[in-house]
């Protein structure tokens, strides 16, 4: 593993553990050239997956983007990012076992949005309004409204 401060091509694992929910293995890793330290994360890939575009493009699919996408709506909201990770985590294996190679980008949308629905009514608002591309503020008191009726239902 190259190391991102120096770009020291050999570098030392200090430690290595499961993460919480045993999804990958964590591993913290040190620099022998200039000390620097920093995490990794070892996954299970089941499958390449790729990414059908609305415009029909394919790329492949990245979970990093995914994760920065979820963290962009969490932008200072009070979540735990344990729940997060396992949020993204669980969306990339319910992608990988739908058997598919090809995936659409709003069946990864959908799946985030009802993600975040579980773990951040605000978090969901923002990500709806850039996924579903909101030009009208009625759009915003919709899904809102659509969060109210789900209260109402689990009260």
């Amino acid at each position: 593993m190259r190391c991102p401060f120096c770009g020291n091509a050999e570098t030392q694992v200090k430690d290595s553990r499961a993460t919480e929910d045993n999804s990958a293995i964590r591993r913290r890793r040190a620099c022998p050239d200039c000390g620097g330290r920093f995490t990794t994360f070892e996954r299970i890939q089941l499958r390449e997956l790729m990414v059908v575009k609305k415009s029909g493009r394919r790329a492949p699919f990245d979970r990093d983007k995914l994760m920065r996408s979820v963290q962009i709506a969490l932008r200072k909201r009070p979540v735990d990012t344990e729940r997060v990770e396992r949020m993204v985590s669980g969306i990339v294996r319910q992608l990988e076992s739908l058997g598919e190679n090809e995936i659409r980008s709003e069946q990864i949308g959908e799946l985030v949005m009802e993600g975040l629905k579980n773990l951040d009514d605000v978090a969901y608002v923002r990500f709806a309004s850039v996924y579903k591309n909101f030009r009208d503020p009625k759009e915003f008191g919709e899904i809102i409204g659509s969060l109210s009726g789900d209260d109402e239902r689990k009260g």
